[in-house]
């Protein structure tokens, strides 16, 4: 298999590629990149490790890539600034994205290939890539909620001092402000958390600001996030190359599932080789969607005024 990475030479493009290489799901990873030199130096560096981990071939490339690939992973964009939220984004990066996809479509996405977008504002953008490159709405994945998934994960575990691996809990929504966090069927080692010592409302809604805040915190304290952003990638490309059939937080175009329509969100979504199989639907709180449905409108107000301009 080869997965192309557009955007390969910056910080979550390169964290990709040594994601996909200790991997070795993927054969062929090529990298393109603005800054055609920082492509090729960031190939290189991964190809010179090739022989420790496992037999793959790391190239800097260009759009004709993208026609024999995959896997077209879009990670090209401007960063957040610390202070401006992703949906702020917006104003800067969708020319950008749109001739990303024009590239896209003029080399060809091969049928049966998957676009996972990481691109910010992720949703909107998944939304674009949707209906602008004449896919199958299956076959575009956002990356969505599954890094917010795997930081509220990790900063549980870290709080309750257990082990990473087993604290399951997710959220939904948006890639940004309005995520929500589904407390409702939160568990750790398959127990209910909200009857593990010490958890309380306090202590739940400290943990959610944390996590809607990591990213921040993350470009502020290093510039940029980029080994959880690559690993939170991998997974999706994973689920998709061994047809794992996992059940992941990320962002397709929604036909009804919990009253959402016409819209690229989160909800829970069953993952494999034919891309999204299935959007799973099951009970929350009134409060969780609510908060789900709120997250939508919030997002289609910003694409009203995407497509308006």
């Amino acid at each position: 298999m080869k997965a192309t990475i557009i955007g390969g030479g910056g910080l979550v493009g390169s964290c990709t590629a040594f994601a996909l290489q200790f991997s070795g799901v993927i054969r062929d990873i090529c990298l393109i990149d603005a800054n055609p030199d920082m492509a090729a130096g960031q190939a290189l560096d991964l190809q010179h490790g090739a022989s420790l981990t496992t037999d793959q071939t790391f190239t800097a490339g260009t759009y004709r890539d993208v026609s024999d690939s995959d896997f077209v992973i879009i990670t090209a964009g401007l960063r957040r600034k610390p202070d401006e939220s992703r949906l702020q984004l917006i104003n800067r990066n969708v020319a950008l994205f749109r001739q990303i996809l024009a590239d896209c479509k003029k080399a060809g996405v091969k049928e049966g290939a998957t676009v996972v977008v990481v691109s910010n504002p992720v949703d909107i953008l998944t939304y674009l890539a949707t209906k602008e490159l004449s896919l199958p709405w299956q076959r575009v994945i956002g990356l969505g909620t599954q890094l917010d998934t795997a930081r509220f994960r990790s900063l549980i575990s870290a709080r309750l001092k257990v082990a990473p691996t087993q604290v399951n809990a997710i959220i939904l929504g948006e890639h940004g402000d309005s995520m929500v966090p589904i407390w409702s069927s939160a568990t750790i080692a398959s127990l209910p958390m909200e009857k593990w010592p010490g958890v309380t409302p306090n202590l739940q809604q400290e943990l959610f600001d944390k996590t809607k805040g990591s990213g921040a915190e993350v470009i502020k304290l290093k510039g940029g996030a980029g080994f959880a952003v690559g690993i939170s990638i991998r997974a999706v490309v994973e689920a998709v190359a061994l047809d794992r059939r996992q059940v992941l937080p990320v962002s397709t175009l929604q036909h009804g599932k919990y009253g959402l329509t016409d819209i690229c969100i989160s909800v829970p979504t069953v993952i494999g080789r034919a891309g999204a199989i299935e959007q799973i639907e099951l009970e929350l709180w009134p409060k969780e969607k609510m908060a789900l449905q709120k997250s939508a409108q919030v997002l289609k107000q910003t694409l009203s005024q995407v497509l308006a301009g």
